[in-house]
């Protein structure tokens, strides 16, 4: 039921997925000219590695071996078939998933935050300024910038802030300053746009800071693609040619990247993002040129959007409260090659605690958006009666968000 790999298999070159998208990316546009960026223009926010891995069209960019020395401390992460989860629902659907919560920050943001850390430090950069939602993404850079011995500065949606206490604490423990966001408006719940906008102004303030993104660039989804990469040789190990189908939870889409793009040549495999109604980017949104952040500082990018100042109720899954998506998932939907789905937090929750009971960990609130499509998919496999090979990212656990399962079990969780 579980299928690992030896620390020699950790993925040497990350699969750039640009040169083979359905349709070319568009250019991301200057905030005040509104034509396309250049480095230049990027430089003062991202190292020039970064940003030459942001338009590379290389089809693999090799992973550096300092980078690959940390990953290797967790990685490759294991492939774990949802036997009591298939058994409970009598499905004859094969489900699978990709563990990425053993990472030591117990998510899959680690993939990207190691790579953005070492490029920094080799340029020299002291210090990094980024945003959170949940906390996942916060922590794992305030782990990353301990490994490479840079300062690391929070903006956390005050939301989450609120919420769960213990991610800021783990990013503290791990170095880190933390701080609630927006930072003018005390009384506000926040939003990942506004904790974007809270840190793209401190980096761009400070000549010894850059600016670090957790998802939606190019070159954050390609370090994730570590994942996908993974689970292809794992899946074969357990027997299995190719998926039917392959699901990932979308806010601004890293961990989505990180298990369907190097899937994206396999025209047979089928790729399904899954958001919260709350905030239903992909299903509900419209592809256009907008911000990245709420105060209209970062450049514009091409992309499914409700609107750079669209603010969601301050649902429990925060890593999927952004307003936007990641131009390379938004590309893949609008051509037809991704679809996407949306739940109510209070679905979402039940397919979380029915995977707590079946295969015994607790996933956190962003995770069990996938759990919920993936059970939903099962089930329809069981009412046509056909086979079908599923996998999922596992893309975080949920320990430090029991105050959320609280709200649920007590039923006082939101309806939205």
């Amino acid at each position: 039921m579980r299928w690992n790999l030896p620390t020699n298999k950790v993925p040497e070159a990350w699969f750039n997925v640009a040169p083979r998208l359905p349709e070319p990316l568009e250019p991301p546009l200057h905030p005040a000219t509104r034509e396309p960026v250049g480095p230049d223009d990027l430089a003062p926010l991202f190292p020039m590695a970064l940003i030459g891995q942001e338009v590379s069209r290389d089809p693999w960019i090799d992973i550096p071996g300092e980078v690959l020395d940390v990953l290797r401390l967790w990685r490759p992460t294991p492939l774990v078939r949802a036997r009591r989860l298939e058994e409970h629902l009598g499905t004859p659907a094969r489900i699978y998933y990709k563990d990425e919560s053993v990472s030591p920050a117990g998510s899959h943001k680690p993939n990207t935050a190691v790579p953005q850390a070492f490029y920094n430090r080799a340029e020299g950069t002291r210090r990094l300024a980024t945003e959170t939602g949940a906390g996942q993404w916060g922590s794992a850079l305030a782990y990353a910038c301990a490994l490479f011995g840079l300062e690391c500065k929070v903006y956390m949606v005050r939301a989450s802030y609120e919420q769960k206490p213990y991610r800021r604490i783990m990013m503290e423990v791990w170095g880190g300053s933390v701080e609630p966001s927006p930072v003018d408006e005390p009384g506000h719940p926040g939003s990942l746009g506004s904790a974007i906008s809270d840190a793209v102004r401190d980096a761009a303030g400070r000549e010894d800071s850059h600016y670090s993104l957790g998802s939606v660039l190019n070159h954050v989804l390609l370090h994730q693609t570590v994942i996908g990469l993974e689970a292809k040789e794992q899946l074969a190990a357990a027997g299995e040619q190719l998926p039917d189908l392959v699901v990932g939870s979308c806010g601004g889409g890293s961990n989505l990247g990180g298990i369907c793009l190097p899937f994206v040549p396999e025209e047979e495999v089928g790729l399904l993002a899954v958001e919260p109604s709350a905030c239903p980017t992909l299903t509900a949104g419209a592809f256009n040129y907008d911000f990245g952040d709420t105060a209209g500082l970062t450049p514009l990018l091409p992309m499914y959007t409700l609107g750079h100042d669209f603010i969601p109720p301050s649902i429990h899954a925060g890593g999927l409260r952004y307003h936007g998506d990641a131009p390379i998932i938004s590309n893949l939907v609008k051509a037809g090659r991704m679809k996407a789905v949306a739940y109510p937090q209070e679905k979402v929750f039940e397919a979380a605690v029915t995977f707590a009971r079946t295969q015994g960990t607790i996933p956190a609130p962003e995770t069990s958006h996938a759990i919920r499509a993936v059970i939903d998919e099962a089930l329809g496999a069981k009412e046509e009666g056909v086979e079908k090979v599923i996998l999922f990212s596992y893309s975080g656990h949920g320990l430090l968000d029991l105050g959320a399962y609280d709200d649920y079990l007590a039923g006082r969780l939101e309806s939205v």
